[in-house]
């Protein structure tokens, strides 16, 4: 191992040494009892998959420099890390690699954990919890019976996806053209009893707390607000010719003239009553099971309908309008049943375009469009009502307005405020899960297990050779005596959604108490989350249901605090570009990774055959496009600070980073080029630099700011600018000085670098040290540069004092020699002085 000499740093060395010092010295763990102002730093807990990529680095390393700032500005800083560690992919890996989850996870973790700690992570580790160890899951499995017993935790049957060969329920992804992934096998819909969040409680709240997250970014706040989705409707029954009525609810009751057709879910009870004498019917309901379970999952498949044979009476028309059984309609949505108005709206265009039923005109951008035939695709846009009766003319607000009016005085219909937003169903079928906490009596019914008795822990002794649920099959496990009558019962066998675990982590890490999952008032302490980095993939999902869990705790009393994020950044992704070949046999491309490339500027050709390779597009960096950075690589030959900084270079964070071995390699050189400056601190240095005092001081205000807002790029771009001053200028004590308030700007960035340079020059450690003071007069330049133009045109400029009198300034323009060229002799006619900026002479 090379020695660190003032002519070279290695980073081999540094790093090792300084990590282990912060991890003897304990200099990240957060302190509770600390009367310092609280910042709490949170980047989002990593699934452990078994290695980091660069996504992650740099989305630690954004919040890494935020919380090594916060604690050089004298904040008491929680900065935690830990593990998403329940999930699907390690009961892939149990099945095809014949391995245990948790001894799978682990492993990942115990890898993953060690790639952070070499990148130097100002992590408190004291705090990492694993959602898979029942230390965190028994608190998880506690605090959902104080939900059910608060009436937000429910039971019912609800539709889902079925592989028959794996016997076990299917995400949505998991469908693949109406197959499951794995087996192959066609999915069936079925009803299983489902246990499901009430977070449809809590969706006004939800919705109207959005306009108090003015530090989230636009896109994620429109992001939720649609998902909630809150509209102002009608709901009304149909007239059916079999004598039975229809109940159907539309978001657009002004299109109400344009309906053609009326649509119910398969397993409608309208649907399953055709069915009972109709084999036709049954075999058309068996092939929408088959389908998707999700309204955006049916949004792309192709629309199919079944003709029932009855029609419904429309209440202003009385025309009879045929229904149909279609496998675009779910039963979960609304009422299960819709009025179809295919001219302004898609879904309901293609269906009557395929089975051809009128297609009719009742909003147009202008009346004289009434009869204006449609193109190829439905018309969902505003405008005025025609073809549509006594609404002919108005708005689409206004006969909104108008048709719910009607119905209301009519008594045929009422207006009704709905919500796109569905309870959370949180039962998955599946082992490596939080067990829902519940046991199955026979006599009893569905009983909570008691809180003496959690953790409810998953059983260690289970197999995946046979498909299904390994906690149904497991002999001793689910069965148990029931904690109210005491007779033999069972343990119910699915497994909470991991949303749940990660809807709630960032409360554990403020406080860990061993009895209770968190000590409300150290929770009020530390929440919400000063700042929370992510990416925008979880701008529904996770944080929708991270807030719903927030609030649902705040309203049975458990805490305070209602909003856990006060402030949101989704950071862009790191891109590579891809190098690959087309296989001759099938024409798909074989990719391959940047280490198999020998890369050019004329192109790049494979190191195993020295024969080219077609570079394709810079993306997203993905496994199975194999252009992917191994970090533990990169930091084995150019140092972790190389690798912070370059994370933090360019590219404005939020948005895409792309990688080069070029930007790397300049980042490298940069981090030597430093540790020469730090090398020439001179204690003994005398002399002034006013100029250099200024921009030293510039440049600390405008990057403490910079790091504030998350504009990492801008700070590195003045760090590079000051380095560059200190260059340049003489030995004097104000070089000294910038010297030092370089090496304490740069800490947050690379932190090995500086604590070496920092162990030569001062006390104590640089993560310790405190930012730089900046003197107010010396943010304010004294001088100025004046532009001189002879006719408009620029001649000369003057550095002159800041505030320097007019006379003055035409005095010293006049005396410019480039003036006077520019002049030839001429006489000047007029001198226009703007003060501190310019000097125009008009001959």
């Amino acid at each position: 191992m090379t020695a660190i000499t003032p002519e070279r740093f290695d980073p081999a060395v540094a790093d090792t040494r300084w990590q282990r010092v912060w991890d003897e010295q304990q200099s990240f763990r957060a302190d509770d009892s600390s009367t310092k102002p609280r910042s709490y730093v949170l980047e989002m807990f990593p699934y452990p998959s078994g290695r980091i990529h660069i996504g992650h680095v740099r989305n630690y390393t954004m919040g890494d420099v935020l919380a090594r700032y916060k604690r050089m500005r004298g904040h008491e800083v929680l900065h935690p890390m830990g593990w998403d560690a329940f999930g699907m992919p390690a009961e892939n890996a149990a099945m095809e690699k014949g391995v245990h989850p948790g001894g799978w996870t682990r492993d990942n973790i115990a890898n993953m954990k060690a790639q952070l700690k070499r990148l130097g992570f100002a992590l408190d580790w004291s705090r990492e919890i694993a959602t898979c160890e029942p230390e965190y899951y028994g608190h998880e499995q506690a605090l959902f019976l104080d939900l059910y017993a608060a009436g937000l935790v429910y039971r019912k049957e609800s539709s889902v996806n079925w592989d028959p060969v794996d016997m076990t329920v299917l995400a949505n992804e998991q469908v693949i053209d109406g197959r499951g992934w794995r087996s192959g096998a066609l999915v069936e819909k079925r009803k299983l009893s489902q246990w499901f969040l009430k977070i449809t409680d809590f969706a006004d709240e939800l919705l109207e707390g959005l306009s108090t997250l003015d530090k989230w970014p636009e896109k994620v706040r429109t992001m939720q607000e649609n998902w909630i989705g809150k509209s102002q409707g009608l709901q009304f029954a149909f007239e059916l010719s079999s004598g039975d009525g229809l109940e159907v609810y539309t978001t657009r009751p002004d299109t109400i003239f344009g309906a053609s057709f009326v649509a119910v879910a398969a397993d409608h009870p309208v649907a399953q009553g055709v069915a009972v004498d109709n084999q036709a019917a049954q075999d058309f309901i068996a092939l929408c099971k088959q389908g998707g379970t999700t309204a955006a999952e049916l949004e792309t498949a192709e629309k199919l309908g079944f003709d029932t044979g009855i029609t419904a009476k429309h209440p202003f028309t009385g025309a009879d309008l045929p229904v149909f059984i279609a496998n675009f309609v779910l039963m979960d949505y609304g009422t299960g049943a819709i009025m179809a108005v295919p001219g302004h709206d898609q879904r309901d265009f293609d269906f009557a375009t395929k089975y051809s039923l009128p297609i009719l005109r009742v909003v147009a951008s202008d009346p004289a469009d009434a009869d204006k035939p449609f193109g190829k695709e439905a018309e969902a846009g505003d405008g005025v009502l025609v073809n549509s009766g006594f609404l002919d003319g108005m708005s689409v607000a206004d006969a909104k307005a108008a048709v719910i009016g009607r119905a209301q005085s009519e008594g045929w219909g009422e207006g009704k405020t709905v919500w796109r937003l569905r309870d959370w169903g949180v039962s998955r079928q599946r082992y490596w899960g939080t067990p829902i906490p519940f046991i199955h009596c026979e006599i009893c019914g569905v009983v909570p297990v008691p809180k003496k008795q959690l953790p409810v822990v998953l059983p260690e002794d289970v197999s995946f050779d046979v498909p299904g649920n390994p906690l149904d099959r497991h002999p001793t496990w689910k069965h148990v005596g029931c904690p109210q009558c005491g007779h033999p019962a069972r343990r119910e066998t699915d497994t909470l959604d991991t949303f749940v675990d990660s809807s709630w982590y960032f409360l554990r890490f403020a406080s860990q108490p061993v009895d209770r999952p968190f000590d409300a008032q150290e929770i009020k302490r530390w929440l919400p989350v000063e700042q929370y980095i992510g990416g925008i993939e979880h701008a529904i999902l996770h944080l929708l249901y991270a807030r719903f869990w927030t609030r649902a705790l705040a309203r049975i009393g458990k805490i305070e605090v209602t909003e856990p994020f006060a402030s949101l950044f989704t950071q862009g992704m790191v891109t590579h570009e891809t190098y690959e070949r087309k296989n001759p046999e099938n024409g798909q491309p074989i990719f391959f990774s940047p280490a198999e490339v020998e890369r050019t500027s004329e192109g790049a050709t494979l190191k195993a055959d020295g024969a080219a390779v077609e570079v394709g597009r810079v993306i997203k960096m993905s496994k199975s496009k194999k252009n992917v950075v191994d970090p533990d690589e990169i930091v084995a030959k150019y140092g972790a600070d190389a690798i912070r900084w370059f994370m933090l270079s360019d590219s404005p964070p939020e948005r895409d980073l792309p990688w080069s071995e070029a930007g790397i390699e300049g980042c490298a050189r940069f981090v030597q080029r430093l540790w020469r400056l730090f090398g020439q601190y001179d204690a003994g240095a005398s002399g002034e630099d006013k100029a250099l005092d200024r921009k030293t001081h510039q440049t600390v205000h405008a990057a403490a700011s910079d790091i504030e807002a998350l504009g990492f790029n801008k700070a590195v771009a003045r760090i590079y600018e000051l380095t560059g001053a200190i260059e340049k200028a003489g030995p004097s004590a104000s070089r000294t000085a910038a010297i030092h308030s370089l090496l304490l700007l740069v800490g947050p960035m690379m932190p090995h670098l500086a604590e070496e340079a920092y162990a030569r020059i001062g006390s104590g450690l640089a993560a310790d040290a405190l930012w730089p003071e900046v003197d107010p007069a010396l943010l304010v330049d004294d001088e100025v540069t004046v532009a001189v133009q002879v006719k408009g045109k620029l001649r000369d400029t003057l550095t002159v004092a800041k505030g320097t009198p007019k006379e003055e300034l035409e005095r010293l323009a006049l005396a410019s020699e480039k003036v006077q060229r520019a002049l030839e002799g001429a006489e000047v006619k007029k001198v226009i002085v703007v003060p501190d900026r310019l000097v125009n002479l008009v001959a």
